[in-house]
């Protein structure tokens, strides 16, 4: 489908609650009402300081293509906010900072943003090492922080802390949603290809747990060093253990790398299928959409229709022409959460944020139920399980094989190791 295609399905749709989207009831939705632009004072005096969000994402290396598509999301929400007069009469600004991946990296960035930028609240990195190292911090420092881009369970588990919320799907949420799926696709025998990494090894467990609740055989698997290109050596291998399936626990560049590996030795004609616990738009974009194939656990989808979905996916072509993302998803919704909890409060006061952030139930742009469990700070939220397309397929190149509530896969308090 043609950008100018893409633009006229979608402004059909939104004309169709035009006088929602434009009028008061859609400001009142985003918690708008009475506010106007006072950036400056009509009196004349200093216009009100920034409320500054600090945004911590791998910018370069193998996940430079996702944590782009974060802060292109995040960006629509603050132009919205700001355009509509701010929150609590303050426009809204947003830091950015490179973690390159990297522990002391990612530390020396949020450092800098809580000294010298003075930002009111974090949220963003990527892999889990970095997201627990900010976590740490983030308490340390009493700064509320949001996690949109890892999936590791010490975040709402081990090493969960009353400052950090996870935006996210957990690993388990995503590998019991996209597990049957996989089974029902491609059968019982599974070999896995694993990134090197922390966030690579949580999916090892997460998707070997839910496979074999499945019943499925693992017949062994790889481990790949993180920002691998070629990955012919692990497809050799995992072809020689017959699977039916082989499972990438992969993200980013590597998980693209990996699938034109897949596709270039046409291990589909042999009837070995492929997925995995999570990909998104963004992976097949940089991977061309016919090289794509397989099974996969998804955060969120540009064919999902609400009304908030709509607006926000306007929103993204609007202003960078393409078709949003997951990753657009996650820095949109993150940072209309952490707004609408500074409206509602009527304070950037930490502690008062966190506490309105506890329990609360908010729209998520899916069909089903958000909300944040006080208990340990996770989203809880469908999980979209979808069958990766050669083309764009309508909106997006997924075809959707179900939706998964979030409180039939986020396991129980007793599950948890969390204590806040």
């Amino acid at each position: 489908m043609s950008k100018i295609s893409r633009r006229r399905f979608l402004q059909t749709s939104v004309l169709a609650v035009g006088a929602l989207a434009l009028g008061d009831v859609a400001k009142d939705a985003l918690g708008l009402l009475g506010e106007r632009s006072l950036a400056s004072a009509a009196d004349g005096s200093k216009p009100a300081a920034p409320i500054k969000i600090g945004i911590l994402d791998p910018l370069t290396g193998p996940y430079k293509t996702s944590s782009i598509h974060d802060v292109h999301g995040a960006t629509v929400a603050m132009d919205w906010y700001n355009k509509r007069g701010g929150v609590l009469g303050r426009q809204v600004a947003i830091v950015e900072a490179d973690t390159a991946s990297n522990v002391e990296v990612a530390l020396k960035a949020a450092t800098k943003l809580i000294d010298e930028d003075r930002v009111d609240f974090l949220m963003g990195t990527f892999t889990g090492e970095c997201s627990l190292a900010v976590s740490e911090l983030a308490k340390k420092e009493n700064k509320l922080f949001m996690v949109t881009g890892a999936h590791i369970m010490e975040l709402t588990g081990a090493r969960c802390n009353s400052h950090t919320f996870v935006f996210m799907p957990n690993a388990r949420m995503l590998a019991q949603a996209v597990a049957p799926e996989i089974v029902k696709a491609y059968g019982t025998r599974c070999y896995t290809i694993t990134a090197n990494t922390m966030d690579g090894r949580a999916a090892l467990e997460a998707m070997t747990q839910a496979l074999r609740g499945q019943g499925a055989e693992m017949l062994g698997g790889a481990t790949t060093p993180f920002g691998t290109t070629d990955f012919t050596a692990a497809f050799t291998e995992a072809k020689a253990a017959k699977p039916t399936v082989i499972v990438l626990n992969l993200y980013g560049w590597d998980l693209v790398n990996a699938l034109k590996t897949y596709a270039k030795m046409e291990l589909a004609k042999e009837k070995i299928g492929v997925g995995g616990m999570v990909a998104g738009e963004q992976i097949g974009r940089p991977l061309g959409y016919a090289s794509n194939a397989g099974v996969w656990g998804l955060i969120w989808d540009p064919k999902v229709n609400t009304e908030g979905s709509r607006k926000f996916i306007q929103g993204v072509i609007d202003k960078y022409n393409h078709t949003p993302t997951s990753r657009c998803y996650l820095g949109y919704a993150a940072m209309t959460q952490i707004l609408e909890a500074v409206r509602r409060t009527g304070t950037t006061d930490t502690a008062t944020i966190i506490k309105a952030l506890e329990g609360h139930e908010f729209d998520g742009l899916k069909e089903g139920r958000s909300y944040f469990r006080a208990w340990d700070h996770q989203h809880v939220q469908d999980v979209l399980v979808g069958e990766a397309y050669g083309k764009e397929l309508g909106l997006g190149h997924y075809k959707i094989l179900t939706t998964i509530p979030g409180d039939s896969v986020a396991g129980t308090r007793d599950q948890t190791t969390c204590k806040l």
